[in-house]
């Protein structure tokens, strides 16, 4: 059965990569997904809930309980990112290409009879009516449960993934009454509302992703829609300014990464204003101290930035690698500004700091690995930051 299912989500993926390629890495589009579908441990971990449940070790009620929130982590797993294009029925398209197949084999795992899973005379047979009967036990299990705010943004997916979009809004308000600092939660609220209305992004959709990004600057999806909310009225800086924001926190030299940049370079040609050159760029060189080179991987998430001297904490430029390219000559400019009117340029004396987070984030966590530089020009040549430091 394990081998069932290895075989089963390998072809499911391969088939929507193929299908959807043209909308992921189309020209006028920046598509970005963070994370993969991990349906084999689920199952696992199911199993041994049921196991618990025949034993007598775990009361109906706690695994009804567990089996919930079961549910709800896959699908924060498997639901895919957003996808910044021109329009919102391209990032749509893609959204509901991945999340209908996952959604389906989520809620089947959640609320269904893995029993039925046993070879049968037509194992290929589907009967898309049952995805619905599903989608509506939740429902009503939601009925019961009001106050649970996963659940209702459980529903929502699913609801996107099935294309009743009213639906889905409706579980998206009732999540979001319960959990209003949710920012996934406004930007996935936004992009359903948007596919409502016939201005699409414009209006209350873009009020949502602002406020998501109020709430978290480096939310990726927010960062997507805010972006292509900004091209679709012709704000072409804006546009770029958000999509810039989106670099530090996608795979250096990924496909995503290509995406973004070609998205942003489209956007600054139609805007009229060009890429910062080397010539006004920050420049230095991030080395790796010997004495801590044993607590760092080579796949580790590394995070050259420059803050203000005597300004806020937050980075006016990033620029995101691995340990692996270490020791490595840097580059930092107003292209890769963090947030609007916080520009390296503006700030005359920075800090340039280097760190490692074995979390892959860009906050500081315990552990992490960091140095910084003295206060410098913010085009100095040749500044040198060793990571010799560790964050406690």
């Amino acid at each position: 059965m394990i081998v069932f299912w290895a075989l089963a989500v390998a072809l499911a993926v391969l088939a929507l990569l193929l299908a959807l390629r043209p909308l992921l890495f189309a020209r006028q589009s920046t598509g970005v997904g963070r994370s993969d579908a991990n349906v084999s441990i689920y199952r696992d971990q199911l199993r041994e809930l049921e196991a618990d449940r025949a034993a007598g070790t775990l009361a109906d009620a706690d695994y009804q309980s567990a089996r919930l929130e079961l549910e709800a982590r896959l699908l924060e797993d498997v639901t895919p990112e957003a996808a910044a294009t021109r329009g919102t029925s391209r990032a749509l398209l893609v959204g509901l290409g991945v999340a209908v197949p996952l959604c389906a084999a989520a809620l089947y795992l959640a609320v269904g009879n893995p029993q039925a899973l046993a070879p049968r005379e037509d194992p290929h047979a589907f009967d898309p009516q049952q995805l619905t009967a599903l989608v509506e036990r939740l429902a009503a299990r939601m009925r019961e449960n009001p106050d649970d705010a996963e659940g209702w943004k459980l529903l929502g997916r699913s609801y996107a993934a099935l294309g009743r979009f009213p639906d889905a809004l409706d579980a998206y308000a009732k999540a979001a009454v319960r959990k209003p600092r949710d920012a996934d939660l406004l930007a996935d609220m936004a992009d359903v509302l948007a596919t409502t209305r016939k201005e699409r992004l414009q209006g209350e959709p873009e009020k949502l992703v602002l406020r998501a990004l109020e709430i978290d600057p480096q939310n990726l999806k927010a960062l997507a829609l805010a972006g292509t909310a900004a091209f679709d009225r012709k704000d072409y800086g804006a546009a770029a300014r958000y999509w810039q924001r989106m670099l530090p926190l996608v795979e250096p030299g990924s496909e995503d990464a290509r995406t973004i940049q070609a998205s942003i370079a489209e956007a600054r040609a139609l805007g009229g204003k060009p890429a910062a050159t080397a010539s006004r760029a920050l420049q230095g060189k991030v080395t790796l101290s010997k004495k801590l080179a044993a607590q760092a991987n080579p796949d580790d998430t590394v995070f050259i930035f420059a803050r203000a001297a005597e300004g806020p904490p937050m980075p006016l430029a990033v620029r995101r690698v691995r340990v692996r390219d270490l020791p490595l000559e840097f580059a930092l400019d107003d292209s890769m500004a963090m947030a609007p009117g916080m520009n390296l340029s503006a700030h005359p004396r920075v800090v340039v700091g280097a760190r490692i987070s074995k979390s892959g984030t860009p906050t500081p966590q315990p552990g992490d690995l960091q140095g910084l530089s003295a206060p410098v020009a913010n085009d100095a040549r040749g500044v040198s930051v060793t990571i010799d430091q560790v964050v406690r």
